[in-house]
């Protein structure tokens, strides 16, 4: 028998469960992480030299380093340095903000760099003020430009969350493999990990290509 519906339905709501983990780690990854792209991006801006460096390095290492890498280094290594243990939501909510904000800080920077020069000299011969051009100019057309770039960020969030089943978090990858172990239906089982994941984001993929759509329009 290629699937064993009964078998398959009863491990149904257990992984609806877990869903509700996954995306709430994810969730909780990607707002953090949002703030923290918020400041890196500042630094990256900055005119400081050495803030800029700042900034840099962060992403450097963030995105060069692998997830799984951070992950597993926040979990075992630093409670070997003194720090309190870390408990695996703690441990996958921190690994996922501090990856996401290093390519959230990229996009928001590619994003105020986009914005044509002479609207800022044009709002500077205006009168407005820096605070003033930062919230009427640059953060509005920040944000529309790159709503597309951060929805498929939050995709991407969302499937690199499997990973944090390494640190022994009971999220939708971790259940189905121990479901698999249990009833031994190691393919169906994952079929079924994958419609999860396929069910969260598809939808967010039509939206973002709605979204880029509609910029489209509205800038022609």
């Amino acid at each position: 028998m290629i699937f064993d519906w009964p078998t398959l339905l009863q491990s149904l709501p257990l992984m609806a469960l877990s869903l509700l983990t996954t995306l709430e780690v994810s969730l909780a990854g990607l707002g953090i992480g949002f703030v923290i792209g918020i400041g890196v991006c500042t630094l990256r801006l900055s005119p400081d030299p050495l803030l800029r460096r700042l900034g840099g390095a962060y992403i450097f290492v963030f995105r060069g380093v692998p997830l799984l890498v951070q992950l597993l280094f926040i979990y075992y290594f630093l409670p070997r340095v003194g720090l309190p243990n870390v408990s695996p939501l703690v441990a996958a909510v921190v690994g996922l903000a501090l990856a996401a904000g290093a390519y959230i800080a990229e996009i928001f920077r590619g994003g105020f760099l986009a914005i044509p020069g002479g609207q800022l000299e044009a709002a500077r011969l205006l009168g407005l003020s820096a605070w003033q051009i930062l919230l009427r100019i640059k953060v509005p057309q920040a944000v529309r430009l790159t709503l597309p770039a951060l929805l498929n960020e939050m995709i991407l969030l969302i499937k690199a969350s499997s990973l944090v089943s390494v640190v022994g978090l009971a999220d939708l990858t971790r259940t189905a493999q121990n479901l698999a172990a249990s009833n031994y239906l190691f393919l169906q089982t994952y079929l079924v990990l994958a419609a999860f994941y396929c069910l969260i984001n598809i939808p967010l993929a039509f939206c973002g290509g709605a979204l880029e759509r509609r910029l489209q329009r509205g800038q022609a």
